[in-house]
């Protein structure tokens, strides 16, 4: 059955009632047509329950602008929604053309700061060394749409899109990513299933990070982090507070990071959010804490550049050569994969939010729980 507005339709009962689909919940295709955007595919798409959000087909098939009942979910940056055609040299060149959005992919084979390292596995001459930018590049690179639109499974149908996009060079890596992403009609929360696949013939290193990017208005003075785990371990040295609870914009802040034991449930499902009460709205993901052992919290309370984002990860923050050291940077041998999931979603009301920091708290770490809504508006 499709919820809509409150009620529940079967197809035969909504059909009835729309044009056709589009009407009450769809996907369809667009291309941006000016600044540094102009010529990116972007799919859109809209729930029906007020969720709506874009994949950026020319951005690695991530999830760019999310929105509920007309109320922003994300952070997006001053650099806008940047075409690959614009990417800079590597180093820290990312953040010249990082536009914010939901979920930015970064890997495939690095991810956070690195430098050059040994390319003595891709057997050449030509190229001794890789450099190894900041979050790698998957994320600058366009997919290859292979389809979407929307599929019936009895009374519920299922708004989706899937992509591959290939990270490859000669003498180098020959990776790819797989993505579908995933609503149901009458949902408010998207679902990304992904594999990561070395298509090659060398054993290639693989790192890989969900950049899930929380802006205001969930964002604001006083909301808070929802998380199974004690607290977290700063990664630099910044004046003690109470870091799971967010101040509103600071000048000349800098950015803070905290590395979280996450623990999950049963069936290694990790459950995370950032609420805000007073407002009655949250952003939660789910995702699988089996293949991404790590979770960061980036915490940026400037002014302009106010974001908080929830990183699960395969790797710790300290990045590639941190874990070269801690022997736990992966490799992918010729045809092998690796798979991930992911799920980001609204939390409206007090009810919800409520009911996900029960879910946390059965898991039997600290959380911060919130006090009675009504004492919040």
């Amino acid at each position: 059955m499709t919820r809509r507005h409150g009620s529940e339709l079967d197809r035969a009962s909504l059909m009835r009632r729309v044009g056709r689909l589009e009407q009450a919940a769809g996907v369809r295709l667009v291309t941006l047509g000016d600044g540094v955007g102009r010529g990116v595919r972007v799919l859109e798409f809209n729930s029906g329950s007020g969720f709506r959000f874009d994949v950026i087909v020319d951005r690695c098939f991530d999830v760019g602008s999310c929105s509920f009942n007309g109320q922003s979910l994300t952070w997006l940056s001053s650099t806008d929604v940047v075409g690959p055609w614009f990417a800079e040299p590597l180093g820290i060149g990312w953040f010249r053309t990082w536009g914010g959005g939901m979920v930015v992919t970064c890997g495939l084979d690095h991810t956070l700061l690195g430098g050059p390292d040994s390319a003595v596995n891709f057997h050449q001459d030509v190229q001794p060394e890789i450099d190894y930018g900041l979050h790698g590049r998957i994320g600058m690179i366009p997919a290859r749409l292979v389809g979407y639109g929307e599929e019936w499974d009895g009374g519920e149908c299922v708004l989706w899109a899937e992509g591959i996009v290939r990270q490859s060079a000669v003498f180098a890596e020959t990776l790819e990513l797989r993505r579908r992403i995933e609503v149901t009609v009458g949902a408010s929360a998207l679902r990304i299933a992904d594999r990561v696949v070395n298509a090659g013939f060398d054993t290639t290193s693989h790192m890989y990070l969900y950049h899930v990017n929380v802006g205001y208005p969930i964002l604001d003075e006083g909301s808070r982090l929802v998380i199974p785990a004690p607290p977290g371990v700063p990664t630099g040295d910044y004046p003690p507070e109470d870091y799971r609870v967010m101040t509103a914009p600071q000048p000349h802040c800098k950015e803070q990071c905290y590395e979280h034991d996450v623990s999950p449930e049963s069936d290694g499902t990790a459950p995370v959010a950032l609420v805000n009460d007073a407002l009655g709205l949250g952003v939660y993901q789910l995702y699988d804490r089996r293949a991404m052992p790590f979770h960061t919290l980036w915490r940026m309370m400037g002014e302009g550049t106010y974001a908080v984002a929830l990183e699960p990860t395969t790797n710790r923050d300290a990045g590639r050569f941190d874990a070269i050291e801690r022997g736990e940077l992966q490799w992918l041998k010729p045809g092998e994969e690796k798979s991930y999931r992911l799920e980001v979603g609204v939390l409206n009301g007090p009810t919800e939010i409520s009911a996900f920091a029960d879910r946390v708290s059965a898991i039997g770490t600290p959380s911060i729980r919130a006090r009675p809504f009504s004492e919040t508006v």
